[in-house]
């Protein structure tokens, strides 16, 4: 879920293409209106967010916006992805524990973001409220993620960690709710000693030989 970036950075790596022909669209811009969205939609949650308010915050023209993006919505989902809102691949470190510990933290490192903390409850909360939304989010970002995860179970699998029954939806459905209610719903802190013992609780859960 994270890139290497500064806690209060959210830019994109690339900006939107223009359409052949379009006038050529400054990356400085398309960074600018990517931090004023999120820290709109952290202000405002997605539902009350104004496009206009974002353009006003990030110092540009409305058609500046409505030239990289026709919707909120497309906008939304566009920057969502763009941010990095997904895992890095975990490289297979020879041991499961070391696999699910790296994992954690690659997800706490997301979830501490100031913005992400108030941004993802009102993201699952629209999510329940948009379909075409809720199915971006669940076959892009959502699906990637618990690949990440269910790749860690099968090198498990493979080097006689785990059985063949293991569970992989149980272990991305731990890996994921334990950090989120812990930082994001109750507000808490999750130290490198803590991710420790939730990496070999989940382990413990999935049978580790």
């Amino acid at each position: 879920m994270e890139r290497n970036r500064s806690d209060g950075d959210l830019t994109m790596n690339a900006s939107p293409r223009a359409p052949s022909g379009a006038a050529v669209m400054r990356p400085s811009v398309t960074d600018a209106l990517t931090r004023a969205f999120f820290e709109e939609w952290a202000q405002t949650g997605l539902g009350a967010l104004s496009l206009e308010r974002v353009a006003k915050r990030a110092g540009v023209g409305k058609a500046a916006l409505y030239r990289r993006w026709s919707s909120k919505q497309e906008m939304a989902i566009e920057l969502i992805k763009a941010v990095g809102l997904t895992l890095t691949p975990i490289p297979d470190s020879g041991s499961l524990l070391e696999d699910l510990r790296l994992i954690l933290l690659s997800l706490r490192r997301t979830m501490r973001h100031p913005l992400i903390r108030r941004i993802l409850p009102d993201l699952h909360a629209e999510m329940a409220r948009t379909s075409a939304l809720s199915a971006e989010i669940r076959n892009t970002l959502q699906y990637e993620r618990r690949e990440r995860g269910k790749a860690i179970v099968d090198r498990a699998i493979a080097r006689g960690e785990l059985s063949e029954t293991a569970d992989r939806d149980l272990a991305n459905d731990a890996l994921a709710s334990i950090l989120y209610w812990r930082i994001i719903v109750t507000g808490g802190r999750v130290s490198s000693v803590e991710i420790n013992k939730i990496a070999r609780f989940i382990a413990a859960g999935l049978g580790r030989q």
